[in-house]
């Protein structure tokens, strides 16, 4: 679903991101771990074209992502706050997202209707601009701006910052079902419990690379990583 091949960045003599090879699969749940400057983000970047690489490439279903557009049709992503509206309401927001995936009118409210649990009576049809939001209630706005649109790739960056544990476990549930109905969907953390509870995948970053492609099927990751970090 998503391939990199020899994929490099640098800032200022710095290299972010050399990751020389990675594949990955329609229903693979995968969680990329790794400490402050790893190149997390940066590479959730090049992947979205974001950021345009040194060298190398991404492709999204076959598709160079910094060549084609068509990929963007199948992802749905929320990296940080600079992906919402600030001047829209949440509902607002999510029928901008299903007019960009020409989501018909008629099924909208099926659409939102699995976010219900995760927006509460507070966000559940509320008028307040997403700009009065707090922090975690934005989480949840962007989390959901996402997947609404059921695509078949689905990136976020830190999707448990600022949530409270009752959002973090109806998160858990909204990805863990859109890995079962077949999407790619990748998520970095900095928490082990929460990438090893959550995912079969994970891939532990280091100084830009990838240097475990752990599975996770059998529940090792924890184990695994927590060896690794205690180091």
């Amino acid at each position: 679903m998503i391939e990199i091949k020899d994929l490099k960045k640098s800032f200022n003599g710095l290299t972010a991101v050399d990751v020389e090879s990675l594949n990955t699969n329609k229903g693979e749940l995968i969680g990329l771990v790794g400490n402050n400057g790893a190149g997390k983000t940066t590479l959730m970047r090049l992947m979205l074209d974001l950021l345009k690489a040194d060298s190398g490439y991404v492709t999204i279903d076959g598709e160079d992502v910094s060549k084609g557009e068509k990929w963007k049709t199948i992802t749905g992503s929320f990296l940080d706050s600079g992906f919402l509206i600030d001047f829209y309401t949440p509902d607002e927001l999510l029928d901008f997202i299903c007019d960009a995936y020409k989501i018909d009118k008629t099924l909208r409210t099926e659409y939102k209707e699995p976010f219900k649990q995760l927006f509460t009576d507070e966000l559940w049809g509320s008028k307040k601009y997403i700009s009065t939001l707090s922090s975690g209630n934005r989480q949840k706005v962007g989390i959901a701006s996402a997947i609404i649109s059921h695509p078949d790739v689905i990136i976020l960056d830190e999707p448990f910052n600022f949530l409270d544990p009752s959002s973090q476990v109806e998160v858990h549930r909204l990805l863990k079902a859109e890995a079962e109905r077949g999407a790619l969907v990748i998520v970095s953390s900095h928490s082990i419990s929460q990438i090893s509870n959550l995912c079969s995948r994970v891939l532990l970053m280091e100084k830009a690379r990838i240097v475990n492609d752990i599975d996770n099927k059998n529940g090792e990751a924890e184990t695994i990583l927590s060896t690794y970090f205690n180091a």
